[in-house]
């Protein structure tokens, strides 16, 4: 990896914020989390109740997770974190009924570049998605419902 010789310090890979709880989510709060001198770019993922999936019309959605999500998260988190040159991140997931147009997912990443911001923002979007013991139950606005990528 190349060093970055327009800093004038190390980038920090701050983890400052993990979670997964029921409360709303607001991503501009996760951005001023993120914010750092040495940050020429903040990046943000907002993951957001849409409605429809598949050609079907969604009318909310319920998460569940698995008790061992939030540290799933911070590991997730951390490793992604640390191979990367960002200076802070904060990502928390949702559980719980969210309505159209709620976020379910926050991610805010800090670098001193928007390369490196947008890169580790979408690696921790991806990871979390993969890796996260939650679950997703959809309900359709026929009244019918589905899980998705549950066990």
């Amino acid at each position: 990896m190349e060093i970055d010789s327009s800093r004038l310090t190390v980038p920090a890979r701050r983890v400052v914020r993990t979670a997964v709880g029921t409360g709303p989510l607001d991503v501009t709060e996760h951005a001023a989390l993120v914010g750092d001198a040495a940050a020429g770019a903040v990046v943000t993922f907002a993951g957001v109740v849409r409605d429809h999936d598949h050609g079907r019309g969604v009318r909310e959605l319920e998460y569940v997770g698995h008790p061992s999500a939030a540290a799933v998260l911070a590991a997730v988190v951390a490793e992604v974190t640390a191979g990367v040159d960002v200076d802070a991140v904060a990502v928390s997931h949702r559980l719980g009924h969210l309505a159209v147009g709620d976020v379910a997912l926050a991610v805010a990443v800090s670098a001193a570049h928007r390369g490196e911001a947008f890169a580790a923002c979408a690696r921790l979007v991806d990871e979390v998605k993969d890796r996260l013991p939650v679950w997703k139950h959809q309900h359709f606005t026929d009244g019918t419902s589905e899980w998705v990528a549950c066990p």
